[in-house]
């Protein structure tokens, strides 16, 4: 049975992640990366492609816990069940920070009366499509295949029997006691790693979880969502290089049945700068300053190369192929890894670059010479190419036109150089080079992407479709929030790709911009912007009723996909997702600082 996307909770250990769900399975995990093949592929297919769930004896498959939570200020997930002669017991799962290897952690303690609890184990290496050999050594099991080797313990041990290309173990507790099991990843050529105590490692990690949260800057109304979103792109974070995934999960549907299904576990310079603000105005200086090192180090060399997004490392090629014996979330097919879009001409990303680095100059990062240098590269390329139609921010996957989103990034991106060079006159460049390529792009946005009749901003040239990616122009600065453009691009998106009070990305009725068939959710990050919007231009009370609507459709653990239908009242879409996790702690710090009338409001673009 497919379990909603909303009933997933997320475990990691800053390199990679998990997926458990209401029903105490965990059906999703990529070892050793966030990129590498999924050992649980079950989200993405059925129980036979990988699972681990942990449930009272006899439970149904879709049985439930009775509740769940992460534990304040950890990404610590403790699960409760309470059983129908009286007992309950709590299943505690986490993945501790690794020092050699990565290991999954789940602690079984009885909290009531006597339980008896059954752990069902399948290990499917490649995605779900490889049965790894199984056996038993000095009382532990062993998994093998390939190049993937998985150890399986339980501390007290429990006895443990093979059924069904499976391993299974049931015993019984009363209250008070405990048992832990820990699943432990490792290249199946190198020696076994030095096992971990999982009582300790679960005391180190909620020391660590609570440390790193307690730096959180943020106070104000909303202060428990802030937390958990800025929790949650930290677990996105791949630790080693500082690179965010986008999301831990790939081919969640945007349409359940549908075909946009997308690999969402690499890093898009699109979310740069956005990110980076959530950082830095929460007080992460050091988390900013690794996603600007990470940031630095993927788009170093020709500016004509500059890609999208990168792999977690940095790396260039991320190449696109389906996974044809996986039937896809809710027979959502193909599944695929990798992401084709990675070769695209998306021109706004030089903006989102530039805007990143004027941002953390702004908030006090130490400027870097050889940045600088980097920046006047691709300002060089974006003056020469500025005026190309390209694919646009959605990553469309039809013909290139001239979006006016991308268009606007241009703008900003000679703001920002201009911008960067009055405030450090020392800085080599051209000044008035960049004012007069600043003038121009200006100009050609406003002549061509602006629709005087219907007085909006449409989606790109000579177009009367709309786009919520407009929303952003007050933001960035390219025109004021009280200018009647500006109020017209509210009100229109808002009317037009509207849905039940959120906003969709675009049309997908007709012959839909990307040319594919079927439709989408309501984009949560784009409601964050409209709200975002409707503050900037004076409407603060409709700013906050339509963020406590976006606050409702979180998960019960404060969760957040891609998507939404409002219809249906379920999530969609790639899960959790950075993206929609940084709109909400930057609207919430905008409605924050409105809120407070003595906040000193950050300084703008």
């Amino acid at each position: 049975m497919t379990q909603p996307i909303e009933d997933y909770a997320l475990i990691g250990d800053l390199m990679t992640s998990g997926l458990v769900g209401r029903d105490g399975s965990l059906d999703w995990l990529c070892l050793p990366r966030f990129d590498s093949p999924a050992c649980f592929a079950a989200l993405l297919g059925d129980k036979e492609n990988g699972h681990w769930r942990i449930s009272p004896a006899g439970a149904p498959d879709d049985e439930q816990c009775t509740r769940r939570a992460y534990v304040d200020g950890s990404l610590v997930l403790e699960s409760y069940w309470d059983t129908p002669d009286g007992g309950s017991f709590k299943v505690v799962d986490f993945m501790p920070q690794r020092d050699d290897a990565p290991d999954v952690m789940r602690v079984v303690e009885c909290l009531s009366g006597e339980v008896t609890v059954r752990s069902v184990l399948r290990l499917r290496f490649d995605y779900g499509n490889v049965v790894p050999w199984v056996r038993r050594v000095d009382g532990e099991r062993v998994a093998v295949a390939g190049p993937d080797s998985a150890w399986f313990r339980s501390e007290p041990a429990v006895p443990t029997w093979g059924e069904a290309n499976s391993t299974c173990s049931e015993f019984s507790l009363t209250a008070g006691e405990r048992v832990a099991f820990v699943l432990t990843w490792h290249a199946s050529h190198e020696p076994r790693p030095e096992p971990v105590d999982p009582y300790e490692a679960l005391r180190t990690s909620l020391a660590d979880w609570r440390d790193w949260s307690a730096q959180c800057t943020y106070e104000g109304p909303y202060e428990e969502a802030v937390t958990r979103s800025l929790i949650t792109l930290k677990a996105l974070t791949y630790a080693p290089t500082g690179g965010i995934a986008a999301a831990a999960t790939t081919s969640l549907p945007e349409e359940i049945g549908g075909v946009r299904n997308w690999d969402y576990r690499y890093c898009w310079l699109r979310d740069s700068t956005l990110t980076l603000g959530s950082l830095l105005e929460t007080g992460f200086l050091e988390e900013a300053r690794a996603w600007r090192a990470w940031l630095l180090r993927a788009i170093a060399g020709d500016p004509a190369d500059l890609q999208i997004m990168y792999g977690i490392g940095g790396e260039r090629r991320i190449p696109e192929f389906d996974l044809p014996w996986l039937r896809g979330y809710a027979s959502s097919a193909p599944v695929r890894v990798g992401n084709a879009a990675v070769d695209q001409l998306q021109l706004d990303v030089y903006g989102e670059v530039l805007d990143s680095l004027y941002l953390a100059r702004s908030n006090g990062l130490p400027g870097e010479r050889h940045a600088w240098r980097i920046q006047l590269a691709l300002l060089d390329f974006l003056e020469r190419n500025w005026r190309r139609p390209d694919e646009g921010l959605w990553e469309v996957r039809g013909p290139r036109r001239h979006f006016v989103h991308s268009k606007v990034m241009a703008w900003v991106a000679a703001d920002r150089a201009v911008r960067t060079m009055e405030s450090d006159p020392s800085l080599p460049g051209e000044v008035e080079r960049w004012r007069s390529m600043r003038d121009e792009v200006h100009r050609d946005v406003i002549d061509n992407g602006f629709d005087p009749v219907r007085g909006t901003f449409t989606q790109y040239y000579g177009s009367h479709e709309l786009d919520a990616a407009t929303l952003l122009i007050p933001r960035v600065g390219f025109l004021p929030p009280e200018d009647p453009r500006v109020i017209g691009t509210v009100d229109a998106v808002r009317a037009e790709l509207g849905s039940s009070g959120l906003v969709r990305r675009y049309s997908t009725e007709g012959p839909s911009v990307d040319g594919l068939p079927g439709g989408e959710g309501a984009f949560l990050a784009c409601s964050f912007w409209l709200a975002d919007a409707l503050h900037m231009t004076g409407r603060d009370k409709e700013a906050r009723e339509l963020f406590e609507r976006l606050l409702a459709v979180r998960n019960d653990v404060g969760l957040l996909a891609e998507e939404y239908d409002p219809v249906a009242g379920r999530q969609l879409g790639n899960f959790p997702q950075a993206f929609s996790h940084v709109g909400l702690v930057n609207t919430a710090v905008t409605l924050g600082l409105a809120h407070d009338p003595t906040a000193v409001a950050p300084p703008a673009p």
